[in-house]
C-alpha cells in the first residue's frame, strides 16, 4: 500500500483551545485540558491514521510574553514548531479583531513560508453573523489557504479541517507506528494527568509553579501498574495548601489522576504521590531542564 504523511503544526494564544482540538482529532485524551492558560508546556505529537495517510497534529504551547525560564522554553517550542512542518493551523476565538500574540504568530508563518489554515474555535458561543466579522478580519490580515468555523469541544467543523489537511500529506513511509496516537512516552502522559488535576483544583498561581516527576513506573506480573510521583512547587505555602487539611486536597488531585491513568493505561494502577519544595524551579535553567523542558 502506498502510505502518505503530513505534519501539521496546531498553534495560537494560550487557552483558545488547541489541546481540546488535539485531543478530538485523535480521538482519546492525549493533551491536558483546562480553564487556565499557558495548560501545555510541551510539543506534544497527535497521530491520527486513517487509510493509508498518516497526520502528525503537533499541539504547541500558547504563544505568550515569557517572564521566566520555562516561559522561554515553551515560546521557543512554538517558534521551532512551526519550521520544518506541512502546514500550520492557527487557532484563533470568534473576536473580530487580531491580538499581538495573533500578530506574532502571523508574521512567523509568513516567514516559514509555510501554509496557513485559519481555525476559529469555540463557534458554538457566538451568533453567525459575528463569525462573518472575524472571517473579514483574518482575510484582509494574511492568505489562508482555507478558514474553517470549528468546535473543537463538540466537533463540529473537525471533521472538515481534517479533510483540508489531506492536501498537505506527501508521499511516504508512517512516521509512527499506525495503532500510536501520541509519541509521549507512558511516563511523561502520567505526569501531564497529574498536573492537569493540579490546574483543575488549585486557584491563582499555585497551579503554575508546579511540576510533576514520576519517579517509579513499574508493571506488576497481573498487569496493575504503580506509579510513584512526585509534585514540585515553589513555596512551602504551596505545598500546605497542595496537601489540604488532613491531606485531602492531595487525596482529591490524586484520586482523580487515577482514574485518568487507569482510561489511558487500560488497566488498574495505584499511585502515590509525594510534594516537595524547589523555589523559584522556573526561573532556573537547571531544574527547567530537569523536569523534562529541554530542547
Amino acid at each position: 500500500m502506498k502510505t502518505k504523511s503530513a505534519m501539521i503544526t496546531i498553534c495560537g494564544r494560550p487557552n483558545v483551545g488547541k489541546s481540546t482540538l488535539t485531543n478530538y482529532l485523535v480521538g482519546e485524551k492525549i493533551a491536558i485540558v483546562s480553564n487556565k492558560p499557558q495548560t501545555t508546556r510541551n510539543r506534544i505529537c497527535g497521530i491520527v491514521t486513517r487509510g493509508n495517510t498518516q497526520f502528525v497534529f503537533v499541539d504547541t504551547p500558547g504563544y505568550h510574553r515569557s517572564r521566566t525560564k520555562l516561559g522561554d522554553y515553551m515560546v521557543n517550542t512554538v517558534r521551532e514548531s512551526i519550521a520544518d512542518v506541512d502546514a500550520t493551523i492557527l487557532v484563533v476565538e470568534p473576536i473580530a479583531s487580531i491580538g499581538v500574540q495573533e500578530e506574532a504568530l502571523l508574521e512567523k508563518i509568513k516567514a516559514s513560508k509555510c501554509p496557513a489554515i485559519l481555525a476559529i474555535n469555540k463557534i458554538d458561543t457566538v451568533e453567525k453573523e459575528k463569525l462573518l466579522e472575524v472571517i473579514a478580519v483574518y482575510s484582509e490580515a494574511a492568505q489562508f489557504d482555507a478558514i474553517i468555523p470549528i468546535s473543537a469541544k463538540t466537533g463540529d467543523g473537525v471533521e472538515q479541517l481534517l479533510k483540508v489537511c489531506e492536501k498537505y500529506s506527501v508521499d511516504s513511509p508512517f512516521l509512527f507506528p499506525e495503532d500510536l496516537t501520541t509519541d509521549q512516552p507512558e511516563r511523561q502522559v502520567m505526569a501531564e494527568i497529574i498536573r492537569e488535576k493540579l490546574l483543575w483544583c488549585l486557584e491563582k498561581e499555585i497551579p503554575h509553579g508546579t511540576a510533576v516527576e514520576i519517579t517509579k513506573f513499574s508493571e506488576r506480573d497481573s498487569g496493575v501498574i504503580d506509579i510513584d510521583a512526585t509534585i514540585y512547587c515553589e513555596r512551602a505555602s504551596h505545598k500546605g495548601i497542595i496537601i489540604g487539611k488532613q491531606g485531602a486536597m492531595l487525596k482529591k488531585i490524586s484520586t482523580m489522576a487515577r482514574t485518568d491513568c487507569e482510561k489511558f493505561m487500560g488497566t488498574k494502577v495505584y499511585l502515590t504521590t509525594w510534594v516537595k519544595v524547589k523555589e523559584n524551579w522556573r526561573d532556573s535553567d537547571f531544574l527547567v531542564r530537569n523536569f523534562g523542558y529541554s530542547e
